[in-house]
């Protein structure tokens, strides 16, 4: 029911290119706080990287931290999928991955007691190793059975350090190892070959002396010019260049793309993400963080200093959380495929195709979080986080968007709202049941089938609840007569009504009401698997809003179950955009790192 969160409205991601300028020399001030200095001209500390591009109005400030502390968990996994045969299944075929102990300069991974059991047991079992090193288990049944159960159980201690780095790697590189060497390799989905994508990277990694230089202003264009959105149309590098959008492949293969075709090896990362939240403390509140439970993709950098060292190209550098669980790793998305790979033959003629469904659960058996975030003065406008380095680089800085317009009082009785308006954050997967997730199928050979597991993941937050408030901001650059707001919800069950409440914005923070919208009742919302659009009206009233920021929040009274959709990172709006809070706490000084899905509908002006 539950996943992760992230928050922010406002303008779509702007294309404004980032400003580069030196880091001061040791013992000059040059505007900045000396003690950062290391000695040498261009050497200092990157302190981490939590871009948040601060909203209208306010000083050109990215809200850069950095990062420091350590997370360690003891987590008990559980994998359990079961596949129906379809009309006319002659075989059927199922691979895993066997997930590998492994250590990095700043994530962890020690796997104990992995146990897979099939039921019934397959005719043929088999282990094989391919060529990237991973440990793939086959399981074939012939002639298949109407159901199989599958269970894979281990224990994972993982652990994130985030203490200071230093890396010294020039850039260009110099000649890799032969077995680094394929993970600079052009693919159908990391089109590094492709003028588009050359051109791209030279331009970003222009005048740059060194690798971690080079990797982290490619993050930072990434992330502050490509908004996540699920599912995609394509999961390629171009797709994304081009439309500026994608999920967590389309994420992975972009920056896999802009590093290789610069000469650093990228591989590609397959795994889990689990639910469970951390916060980072800071300076007047919370930040906190929760993926939702599934299949993610991400990377891994090669630094001939440190090895290879993972990378969430949607929000982190040199590092991932403790709730990642790696598991397969290849050139691109289309080779690492053997993790749930399901596979099929069935007589010619034969229509409909196995269903699959499957839950994934981890208990954390123990769970120790302490990681602090410092404000810095550069950085993306969205959000990267990146743990203390020691390098040679440069600090970007982006300017913030023009304010909205100030409308004069003696104006404003002139407006004549005539234009149809909608705005909001409106790309969500609408209507999916989540617990049947898979396909389409695609065809392999003559009567031959499968399905690859895919990266479609239920992110939503449980919003009715007596002890937690949620709001999420919007932006409005131009005056709008609201009539209705949507949100993206599931109801699991209850009963009771909900409503919406618009608030004025104080300093990025919910603040007055300014309007109350009609109720619904809980038994007009469908039961049925997914998300839809519930709109909620403010014809009543149909407050004018002036531009500027405002504040919507889900109200309810009873016992509603209720989930409220988001969108990992910031794709429409600021970071600091959502909001929540403790019903007997006047501080809205909690944020979350997504956001939510909802849209605005009314009336503007030409």
């Amino acid at each position: 029911m539950e996943n992760n969160s992230h928050v922010a409205f406002g303008n779509p991601q702007s294309e404004i290119p980032a400003r580069h300028r030196e880091p001061a020399r040791s013992g000059e001030a040059g505007g900045r706080n000396p003690k950062f200095a290391t000695g040498s001209p261009m050497k200092k500390i990157l302190f981490l990287l939590l871009g948040f591009f601060l909203v209208s109005g306010l000083p050109c400030l990215a809200e850069n931290y950095v990062l420091e502390g350590q997370m360690g968990s003891d987590i008990v996994y559980e994998l359990q999928q079961q596949v129906k045969k379809g009309p006319g299944t002659r075989k059927l075929v199922l691979s895993f991955v066997v997930p590998p102990t492994f250590v990095s300069p700043t994530y962890n991974q020690k796997i104990q007691g992995f146990e897979l059991a099939f039921s019934p047991k397959p005719n043929e079992e088999k282990r094989s190793e391919d060529q990237r090193g991973n440990q793939i288990i086959t399981a074939t049944w012939n002639p298949p059975p109407s159901e199989v159960t599958t269970r894979i159980s281990f224990r994972a201690q993982n652990q994130t350090n985030l203490q200071r780095l230093q890396t010294g790697i020039p850039f260009p590189l110099r000649k890799v190892p032969p077995e680094v060497s394929p993970y600079l390799k052009a693919t159908a989905q990391v089109q590094s070959d492709d003028k588009r994508i050359r051109k791209l990277a030279e331009e970003l990694t222009n005048g740059v002396t060194t690798q971690f230089d080079a990797v982290q202003r490619i993050l930072t264009w990434i992330v502050d010019n490509v908004r996540y959105v699920s599912p995609p149309k394509q999961y390629d590098a171009i797709y994304a260049l081009e439309e500026r959008k994608g999920n967590c492949q389309n994420f992975s293969h972009l920056s896999a793309a802009l590093m290789r075709t610069v000469g650093i090896p990228v591989r590609i990362v397959n795994g889990v993400t689990l639910n469970q939240p951390f916060n980072v403390s800071r300076q007047g509140g919370v930040l906190t963080f929760k993926m939702g439970q599934g299949r993610h993709s991400w990377i891994e950098v090669w630094f001939e200093d440190l090895g290879w060292v993972p990378f969430d190209a949607q929000q982190t550098e040199l590092f991932v959380s403790n709730r990642y669980v790696r598991i397969e790793i290849g050139i691109d998305n289309k080779e690492t495929i053997n993790d749930g790979l399901l596979r099929w033959s069935q007589v010619s003629g034969s229509e409909g195709k196995p269903s699959l469904q499957e839950s994934i659960s981890a208990d954390f058996a123990s769970d120790q979080v302490k990681i602090t975030g410092t404000r810095q003065q550069y950085g993306p406008k969205n959000l990267l986080l990146v743990p203390p380095v020691e390098a040679t680089f440069k600090e970007i800085v982006v300017p913030p968007p023009p304010p909205p317009p100030v409308i004069p009082e003696k104006d404003r009785e002139k407006l004549r709202f005539l234009v149809p308006f909608l705005y909001g954050n409106l790309e969500f997967p609408e209507n999916v049941d989540f617990a049947f997730p898979r396909g389409p199928a695609s065809t392999v050979g003559a009567n031959r089938y499968q399905m690859t597991r895919n990266f479609l993941v239920e992110t939503a937050e449980y919003v009715t609840t007596k002890l937690i408030q949620y709001a999420q901001v919007f932006e409005l650059r131009k005056p709008v007569k609201l009539e209705k707001v949507g949100l993206a919800l599931h109801r699991f069950g209850g009963d009771g009504q909900l409503w919406v409440e618009l608030f004025e914005d104080n300093n990025m923070k919910p603040a007055a009401l300014i309007a109350t919208s009609d109720f619904i009742s809980l038994s007009q919302l469908s039961m049925k698997p997914g998300y839809r659009w519930v709109d909620f009206d403010f014809g009543r009233d149909k407050p004018i809003l002036m531009p500027g920021n405002y504040w919507i929040a889900l109200g309810f009274t009873g016992s509603p179950i209720v989930n409220w959709f988001y969108t990992y990172g910031k794709p429409v709006g600021p970071v600091e955009g959502t909001r929540y809070k403790g019903v007997y706490q006047a501080d809205w000084s909690n944020a979350l790192s997504c956001e939510f899905n909802y849209r605005v509908v009314g009336l503007t002006v030409k």
